[in-house]
């Protein structure tokens, strides 16, 4: 048995509201959001961590490329636990990389890096770590997608508002980059 807490994000989480608390979380239990195709479940965040680390996974089927973006302030962690994804990565001095990951490979992108993925293979999932001096931004998944509380991916796709673009983004230290080029090939 998980005990339930009230946070300022949702009426009924596993996730203590504040720092300082051992807490346990049974599989798929966390926090969850659909965002397009894919669902994402936090497990811990900057309430619990008092803004250091998060930690998530994402699961969905193999689709388009998430468009380039950057977090500012924040280091992000890919770890592959189940199929393949393929991360693109532009360093600061403008060198890009690309990389197909698979179960049990990881990528590590550093802050205010341009980046994207693609799930290559159904059912795929990515469990992600952010730290930074920014705080976390796991939020923005729910923020921007709509929380559930349904296990699994989304039976349609979940498309935000587009005026939410505007807003949210800013607020989780996510910098969407429109214009942005991959020059990989892939």
């Amino acid at each position: 048995m998980t005990i339930e807490f009230a946070t300022r994000y949702r009426r009924r989480s596993h996730i203590p509201p504040e720092p300082g608390r051992p807490y346990f979380i049974e599989k798929d239990m966390g926090d969850r959001a659909h965002l397009f195709t894919d669902m994402f479940t936090i497990y811990a965040g900057g309430e619990q961590t008092e803004n250091t680390f998060n930690f998530f996974t994402c699961e969905g089927p193999k689709g388009d490329i998430i468009p380039a973006h950057s977090h500012p302030e924040t280091y992000e962690v890919f770890y592959i636990t189940d199929g393949a994804v393929r991360l693109f990565v532009e360093d600061l001095e403008g060198e890009q990389y690309e990389k197909l990951l698979t179960a049990g490979d990881f990528g590590f992108v550093p802050k205010n890096c341009p980046h994207a993925y693609r799930i290559e293979r159904h059912h795929s999932r990515i469990v992600g770590v952010a730290a930074g001096p920014g705080g976390t931004f796991e939020r923005f998944f729910e923020n921007l997608g709509t929380p559930t509380d349904e296990r699994g991916l989304p039976r349609t796709p979940y498309i935000p508002d587009p005026r939410k673009f505007g807003t949210v983004p800013q607020e989780y230290d996510v910098t969407f980059l429109p214009d942005h080029q991959w020059r990989t090939g892939s």
